[in-house]
Parts: C-alpha cells; sequence; structure tokens
C-alpha cells in the first residue's frame, strides 16, 4: 500500500491545480444537489419489531386521527380567578386552532367527557392533533398554530404552545464552534511555527465536512436521517480532518528539514503518514459502521453518515493536502537554524536539545509504579458516577430554557403532573366485542386502577370499531424508572386483559413507550459491542505491534477512558455538578444512544494514539534492543504530533458543549473527556510507565503465532528502506543480500554481509547455532535485529516474499537437487555441519551459474577462502537472556521458534 501511495502523492504533487480543482468541483455539484432535492431531517427514533413501533403502525393504519404528532394549548387564568370564567374566549381560540391545515381533533378543556384542568382550577390543557407525523409537517403549520391561538387584545389569559409538534428536526450550530477552529489554529501554529503550515489543515477540513454534509442532506431526501446526525459527522468529520492532515503536513516539514526535494518530500509524506491516516480512519469507520450491531436502523444510519464523513477525511488528506503542500512548495520548507528547523529535528531523530516530551517521559517513568498506581486512582475516581449514568431519549423538558415549548412543558409539569408530558397509548383489537364502546370504558376503568397512573385521558373505540386506544396520563416523567414500571407491568398484564375483556393485541405505544423501548434495546447492545469493540482492538494491535501485553494494555486502557467519560458525563448530567457551568438545560438521562456512540468513535480515536505513540517506540526496540531506552526515544519523537492532534481533538469536541443540543451536549463532552483522558493520563503517563515496568516482556509474542501473522506496515516506513535500498543500489551495483548489524537474541552476534546476485558467500564460524541463526536470518525464517535486504525484499516486513524465493538445506546433495527445478530458488542457504572440500565447492557453481545466489554456512573458512564472492563471520551472542535453546546442536526448525 505505501508503494501505491507513494506514486499517488507524486501524481498528486504534479497536478495539484488540477486536484484542487476536482475537489472544489464535487463541493459545488454536491451543494447543488442538496439545494435541489431539499432533504428534511427527521427525529424518527423507533425501532422496527418493538411493541410500541407495532402499536404505532396499528394506529397509522386503523386509528389515524390519532398517529399524527400533537401540540398543547395551556390556558392559564390570572391569580384569583377560575379558568372556567373564560370558556367563551377558550372556544372561540380552539375553534379557529380546528381551521389549521393538518388539524385532526382539538380536545375541549373544559368539555365533561375532556374535562383537563389543573387542581388549583386556574390551567385548562388542550391537546391538538395533527394528521401528519412530526416529520411529514409542512414548515408553517406551528407558526399557523400560534397564530390561530392568539388572544385578543386586552385578554387577561395566557396562552403557552409546545407539544412534540415543537421538536428540534434541524441542525442547530452556533458561533461556538468557531471557537473550537480558532484553538485549533493556534495549537497548529505552536506545532508547527509557521501560519501558512497552520492554516492548512483547517482549510482542508472545512472542504472536508462540507462536502460530507452536503452529501448527508442530499441523502436525506431519499432516505430516513435523523436530526442530530450531521451535527455528529459534524463534530467527527472536523475533528478528524485538522488530525489527518496534521499527520501529513508534519511529515513533510520533518522531511524539508532534511533538504528533500517539495515533490520527493510530498511523496514520502503521503506514503509514510498517509499509510498511518488511512490505518487510523479505517479503524474509526470500522467502529462506527460497527454501530449496526445494536440492530437499531436509525443509531446504523447515524454511524454509517459520520463513517462518510471520516471517509471523506482520510480522501482530502491524501490528495487535497499534498496538493496544497505542492503548491506551497519551498514556502512550508522551515530556514536552517529557525526554531521551527530546530524542533523539526526532533521528529527526524537528529540531534537535539532536550524536549519537553523527553521531561516528561523521564517523570513518569522514573518511579513506574507509582505513576500507575496515581493514574489508576484518577481515573476511578472521575468513573465513580458512571454507576448512576441513565439513558433516556430527549423531550422537551431538556429544551432551552425560557423557549415556548420548555416553559409550556414545565408548566404542565407543575400544575398538572410531569405524567401529563408522557402520555402512554394502549391499543386493543375490538373487532370481536359487540359492544365496543362498553368495552373501552372497562378496559379503561380497569387500566385506570394500576399504580402510576394519575389519569385515563380517553378511552374509546375507532370509527370502525375494531381498534381501540386507551390514553393514560402516569404520575411520573417519561424519563424516570416509574414509567417504565408501569409500562411493563401492563404488557405482562396484556394475556390476562385480553382474556377478560374478550379482546386481542394489546400493546402499550406512544412517543413514551417509544422512548422506553429504545433505550432498553440501546442498553441491551451496549455489552455485544463493546465486546466487538475491545475484541477488535485485541487482534489489530496484537498485529500491529506482535505483542501480547501491549495490545492488552491498550485495550484496558480504552476501556479506562469510557468509563472516565460516562463518569464525568453522569456527574454533570446526573448530578449536576457544574450543570449551570456546561448549560445543561435540565439534570437527568441523557440521550440513550450515547454510550455507544461514544465507545466507538472513542475507540478509532485511542487506537490511533496508541499507535502513533508505540509503534515508535518499538520501531527502536527492534534497532536497539533496548527496552528502556526505546520508551524515552519514541516517546520523545512522536510526543508532539500526538499531543497537538489531541489537544485539537479536545477543543472542536469541547466547542460543541456551551450551546450543543441536548443530544449532542453529552456527546460532546464525554468526547472532550475521553479524549483528554486517553490521549495524556492513559497514552502518554500510564502507557510509557507499564512498558518501563515490563521491559523487553512487553514485546513478547509466542513464536508459533508471531509466523503466523501479517506483517501492518502503518507508517509506510518500508518504503523508504525501499527508496534507500535504491539509492544503494543505483551507486553499488545490484544485491542479492544486504545485511547490517544483524543479530539473533541469544544465538547471532552481530553480522553484516553484502552479496551480489549469483555470488557465492560464505558465513563461517564454529558455533553452530550462531550459523544456523544466520541463515535462518538471511532466508527469512527468523526473526532478528538490525538491517537486512534479501533479494530486494525488506526483512522482516517480507519475510514472505523472501522464503517463497530463498531454499534453506543442509547439504550439498540437497542443493544440487534444485538445479533444473521448475522454479529455481533465487537463493540457496546450506547449513553444513561440516567444512566443505573443494570439490563440493566446486559443485556449487551449477548452482551459481543459473544466477541462483549461494549462502553456505561452515564450522571454517576453505582452504581457498577467495573462492567465496563475499565472507561472514557467525559469532556467538555474548549474553543469552532470552535464548529458547540450550542444546548448541539445535536445528534450524527449532531455531525457528526464536524471535
Amino acid at each position: 500500500m505505501s508503494s501505491y501511495l507513494y506514486r499517488l502523492g507524486r501524481q498528486v504533487a504534479r497536478h495539484a491545480k488540477t486536484v484542487l480543482a476536482l475537489w472544489l468541483l464535487l463541493a459545488v455539484l454536491l451543494g447543488a444537489l442538496t439545494v435541489s432535492l431539499g432533504g428534511k431531517l427527521q427525529n424518527d427514533f423507533t425501532i422496527p419489531g418493538t411493541e410500541s413501533q407495532q402499536g404505532l403502525d396499528a394506529l397509522t393504519q386503523r386509528f389515524p386521527e390519532v398517529s399524527g404528532t400533537s401540540a398543547q394549548l395551556v390556558f392559564v387564568a390570572p391569580e384569583g380567578e377560575k379558568i372556567d370564567d373564560h370558556r367563551q374566549e377558550i372556544e372561540k381560540v380552539l375553534a379557529r386552532v380546528e381551521k389549521v391545515d393538518h388539524v385532526a381533533t382539538v380536545t375541549d378543556p373544559l368539555a365533561s367527557e375532556s374535562r383537563t384542568v389543573s387542581d388549583n382550577g386556574r390551567d385548562a390543557l388542550a391537546t391538538v392533533q395533527f394528521d401528519l407525523g412530526l416529520d411529514e409537517l409542512p414548515e408553517g403549520v406551528t407558526s399557523d398554530l400560534e397564530e390561530a391561538g392568539e388572544l385578543p387584545e386586552g385578554s387577561s389569559l395566557e396562552l403557552h404552545v409546545g407539544g412534540d409538534a415543537y421538536s428540534v428536526t434541524g441542525v442547530h450550530v452556533s458561533a461556538t464552534e468557531g471557537i473550537g477552529i480558532l484553538i485549533a489554529l493556534l495549537v497548529l501554529a505552536i506545532t508547527f511555527g509557521s501560519l501558512l503550515a497552520a492554516g492548512l489543515p483547517i482549510l482542508t477540513a472545512l472542504l472536508g465536512v462540507a462536502i460530507a454534509m452536503a452529501g448527508i442532506f442530499s441523502v436525506a431526501a431519499v432516505t430516513t436521517i435523523s436530526a442530530t446526525t450531521p451535527t455528529l459527522a459534524l463534530m467527527i468529520g472536523l475533528a478528524v480532518g485538522i488530525d489527518y492532515a496534521l499527520f501529513v503536513i508534519a511529515r513533510h516539514r520533518s522531511q524539508l528539514a532534511t533538504g528533500l526535494g517539495v515533490e520527493e518530500s510530498i511523496a514520502r509524506a503521503v506514503a509514510t503518514a498517509g499509510s498511518a491516516v488511512i490505518f487510523a480512519g479505517v479503524t474509526v469507520i470500522i467502529a462506527l459502521c460497527g454501530l449496526v450491531v445494536a440492530g437499531i436502523p436509525f443509531l446504523a444510519v447515524m454511524g454509517y453518515a459520520a463513517a462518510s464523513a471520516v471517509l471523506v477525511a482520510v480522501l482530502v488528506a491524501l490528495t487535497a493536502v499534498p496538493a496544497l503542500l505542492a503548491i506551497a512548495g519551498e514556502r512550508l520548507r522551515p530556514k536552517p537554524g529557525s526554531r521551527a528547523h530546530r524542533r523539526e529535528a526532533v521528529a527526524e531523530g537528529r540531534p537535539h536539545a532536550i524536549t519537553l516530551g523527553a521531561r516528561w517521559v523521564r517523570l513518569v517513568t522514573r518511579v513506574p509504579v507509582l505513576t500507575v498506581v496515581v493514574s489508576l486512582l484518577v481515573i476511578a475516581v472521575l468513573a465513580i458516577p458512571a454507576r448512576d449514568l441513565a439513558l433516556g431519549l430527549n423531550d422537551n423538558g431538556s429544551a432551552e430554557p425560557g423557549s415556548a415549548p420548555r416553559e409550556t412543558y414545565d408548566l404542565i409539569s407543575r400544575d398538572f403532573g410531569p405524567g401529563y408530558n408522557a402520555p402512554l397509548f394502549v391499543t386493543a383489537d375490538i373487532i370481536d366485542t359487540t359492544d365496543p364502546i362498553g368495552v373501552m370504558d372497562d378496559l379503561g376503568k380497569a387500566l385506570g386502577g394500576y399504580d402510576g397512573v394519575q389519569k385515563v385521558a380517553l378511552a374509546t373505540p375507532n370509527r370502525t370499531a375494531d381498534l381501540g386506544l386507551v390514553v393514560i396520563y402516569p404520575t411520573t416523567e417519561k424519563s424516570d424508572a416509574a414509567t417504565a414500571d408501569l409500562v411493563k407491568e401492563i404488557r405482562a398484564d396484556s394475556a390476562d386483559l385480553e382474556k377478560r375483556f374478550g379482546i386481542e393485541d394489546v400493546m402499550v405505544t406512544g412517543q413514551t413507550a417509544v422512548a422506553i423501548d429504545v433505550s432498553a434495546r440501546l442498553s441491551g447492545a451496549i455489552l455485544p459491542f463493546g465486546a466487538v469493540v475491545v475484541g477488535l482492538s485485541l487482534i489489530l494491535l496484537t498485529i500491529v505491534f506482535r505483542s501480547i501485553a501491549v495490545p492488552l494494555k491498550a485495550t484496558l486502557g480504552y476501556v479506562l477512558s469510557v468509563a472516565a467519560s460516562f463518569g464525568v458525563v453522569a456527574a454533570v448530567f446526573e448530578w449536576g455538578w457544574g450543570a449551570d457551568l456546561f448549560n445543561v438545560a435540565k439534570v437527568g438521562p441523557v440521550i440513550a444512544f450515547f454510550p455507544i456512540i461514544l465507545m466507538g468513535v472513542l475507540f478509532g480515536l485511542a487506537m490511533d494514539y496508541e499507535v502513533f505513540l508505540v509503534s515508535r517506540m518499538r520501531e527502536d526496540f527492534v534497532h536497539t534492543g533496548d527496552a528502556r531506552r526505546s520508551v524515552d526515544t519514541g516517546f520523545a519523537a512522536s510526543a508532539r504530533v500526538v499531543t497537538a492532534a489531541a489537544i485539537i481533538m479536545i477543543a472542536v469536541f469541547a466547542a460543541f458543549v456551551p450551546n450543543g443540543d441536548p443530544i449532542v451536549k453529552p456527546m460532546a463532552l464525554g468526547l472532550t473527556v475521553g479524549v483528554l483522558v486517553d490521549a495524556f493520563l492513559v497514552r502518554m503517563t500510564l502507557v510509557p510507565a507499564v512498558l518501563a515496568l515490563l521491559g523487553r516482556g512487553a514485546w513478547w509474542l509466542p513464536a508459533w503465532l508471531d509466523r503466523r501473522m501479517p506483517v501492518l506496515d502503518i507508517e509506510g516506513e518500508a518504503l523508504i528502506h525501499h527508496l534507500e535500498h535504491a539509492d544503494y543500489v543505483a551507486s553499488n551495483g545490484e544485491v542479492a543480500v544486504r545485511a547490517r548489524q544483524v543479530e539473533v537474541s541469544g544465538a547471532l552476534a552481530p553480522l553484516d554481509l553484502h552479496l551480489r546476485p549469483g555470488g557465492f558467500g560464505i558465513v563461517h564460524g564454529a558455533d553452530p547455532v550462531a550459523r544456523s541463526a544466520a541463515l535462518a536470518a538471511l532466508t527469512g525464517r527468523l526473526g532478528f535485529a538490525g538491517q537486512l535486504v534479501v533479494l530486494d525484499r525488506l526483512l522482516p516486513e517480507e519475510a514472505g516474499a523472501v522464503r517463497a524465493r530463498a531454499a534453506l538445506v543442509h547439504d550439498v546433495a540437497e542443493a544440487l537437487r534444485l538445479v533444473g527445478a521448475r522454479r529455481m530458488p533465487a537463493l540457496v542457504a546450506i547449513d553444513s555441519p561440516t567444512s566443505l572440500d573443494s570439490g563440493q565447492l566446486a559443485a556449487l557453481s551449477a548452482l551459481t551459474s543459473r544466477g541462483t545466489t549461494v549462502l553456505l554456512g561452515m564450522p571454517s573458512l576453505p582452504a581457498v577462502p577467495q573462492v567465496a564472492d563475499a565472507l561472514a563471520h557467525a559469532a556467538p551472542a555474548r549474553t543469552s537472556p532470552d535464548l529458547e535453546l540450550t542444546d548448541p546442536a539445535a536445528s534450524v526448525a527449532d531455531l525457528e521458534t526464536v524471535r
């Protein structure tokens, strides 16, 4: 993949203006498509197959008069007066309301059969039933309703209008969100030391989210998309868009600081940082698409939309960003001696002063046990409130304080009871009854006797007398557990009610029941989704880091970050701590899909930070074998970019908290805390301390598992080594084996070898384990430290390709049998237990004459060493703390278990 990305980066750099023109054209076309289609967002938080949804479907088909959305009119008489004294005035208002388009029915709150007056006698509650659902209601209908409900001048009455018809169905973005972008710009300016470099990620991120949003609104014209979906996609797309561009630009600037040409630097930046961006983006996309595991359609659509925003961000980072880099040209190159130039030296691993990252990692690893204990205690304290996290669906009780829907909601809760804002609909099939009106009256009385029922507002059959409806006002609000218990109790008694009254299919439905069913389904989906995410994390990181301890540690860190996020959100939204500071409209349950959304998004981000930090540590460990030092050097080299990326994420997410709508606000706060804890407390504090404690054990992996796993080059480093090898070949000619400081822990001391194609090389040494280890490593059959290129393949990443073209045999006769084979090996290694005579050596020319490179391992040099094109001494390692072999005559097959 890195080779493809290298070619892509070079082509984009050469055709930069064309690439940018295509992106701008796409944005304009999608924008025009969005306007022409007129896609409308919806608040369809339903789940097919649930009892509440089946009940709503029955009402839509057989009782359409009550299947649409509704509004509430609350008339309030002056202090000291009774609402009944204003009957005529109220009747006139209701008569005008009945004439509004799409109004099906209006209840008279003063009529004897539907009387709904507060205990103090001052308030009357009228319900306006529309014939269309909230998502289908034309925009001007609510304005017409308010106009029809205007009281005449001089009236002493107050009229408050609210209800489900006034639920939010649009995307609300305030100027506060722009503060997050300004903070991101400041962080980028400090990171790069250049306003030009700082502005590019912001520009490309805005381009990406504009295209993603236009696409989402276009799709909304043909499918159901909730009002929250674009806001979530905007928040995530903006954050990852800036971060992904940051990774590419940071690598480009570092390479420019070394003197690399602009076009070559762009190509290499796309190949290396671009590979990491693809890994990061695919991880987030998989996690978001994994929301389908919950089996909830609106949640799956939400995940797909957010994943599409991430996909666009990845594509922009791989194409639009390099195009802008090409146009900027030399202006992005740090000037020699400048502060920016010195900072870039850190990323390239060149000599530099001690950085803040280097000081921090030394601090947290000085007493690693203390660091681990303190970090876990802090996270545990943050997670304590998580046990009280309650889930539900929002209503007008979470609307902006002071707004008409919120004032109406609060007034009804205060003067009538909270259950009047949470009516329950009980439907029943009454087609077999001979007295539908009497049966419904009896059913209404029976339901009114349940604990938790404040009033039975309506009990009536439909026009065709085949479906009955009972409307119940519970004593508690929608989000109260007692309301859910009432729904469960009625459902549990449905069979008895059916038998008792001779009816069928008793179901509890309505928006309150829908909210309860959705919350229950989402709560039940948290553990399965969590298991999928954790399992994916373990598998992915095991392949990336080739370790057991690192994936376990990383996954546990993710779980800790999620727990801390849940805890802080619960403290704010359930306990009310800082509710005023965060502008929380109502303390209580958060949106039911908050946990799953947070787990999915945070999983992708946590894996990104883990990979960007720890992959550099692993690379240094592979090259040096010093586990402790690699923690310091790897952290210092990658900390600056990871810190900048995390701060940008935090700034963007936090900007959606103050003025975010009630659905987005807890998700924005949770992601802000999640990134803060995961990046700075887990990845940059706990991780280096744990790795310092584990030492070499952090990188242990069973050899049988190591051999069976693919190699993922997530940072495209293999391409850089290939390019370096190509430069070497151009200067020194073709080479079949190029080994530099290749060593096998506990078996082989550092070994150097340069052997041309078709040449004859000898690896000699008295220690059979060292010789066998050398030949096994040089043929891709054994892990090693150092630099090794065999048959133009980089090891260990391309060990499989080397093994397919290299044979490892035990004597000359076996090697000669390969002559004339259908597929002649390009390299034959002979692990001979004895030294060969001149005749045997001469016989090997049958292989070299056909272009096959021969590598011979033997105890001592031949009498005439000049017969060899290259010589290398295989010396045993001085120490062998991790050597699994104790038999000095161990076979190569045994050696292959050493990693």
